[in-house]
């Protein structure tokens, strides 16, 4: 037996934030959606992501999640083109972190914060 993945759900005010930032800048697609209220299942790759409005939820606590990837410049220079805002003020540019990860990262206009990390040994 063995554990495969974490399959975060987000919680939105305004889903289109969520939706801008995984769909339209990061390249997600939408494997179900139900519109009443607004709730996404997100994939891109072997990543799972939902998304879900709920007002109340969203406004005690934003996310912080991490994405893994095997290509951190390609993903950069996409993210760099489709949406320059979105990129973290502290983190705008792909650094490498003294723990042994490369890094950028981005924000949405709700403050969920996405890191992409990509060890630096691959």
């Amino acid at each position: 037996m063995q554990l495969l993945q974490v399959i975060p759900k987000i919680f939105y005010s305004d889903i289109r934030h969520g939706l801008e930032l995984f769909i339209d800048t990061l390249g997600f697609q939408v494997a179900w959606h139900d519109p009443n209220p607004p709730f996404y299942v997100i994939k891109r790759d072997t990543v799972t992501l939902i998304l879900s409005q709920e007002p109340e939820i969203a406004r005690l606590d934003r996310p912080e999640i991490r994405i893994s990837t095997d290509d951190i410049e390609t993903l950069y220079k996409s993210v760099s083109e489709k949406n320059p805002r979105l990129l973290h003020p502290n983190s705008k540019c792909i650094k490498t972190q003294p723990w042994g990860l490369r890094e950028f990262a981005l924000k949405d206009d709700s403050d969920v914060c996405v890191i992409i990390q990509q060890p630096t040994n691959e």
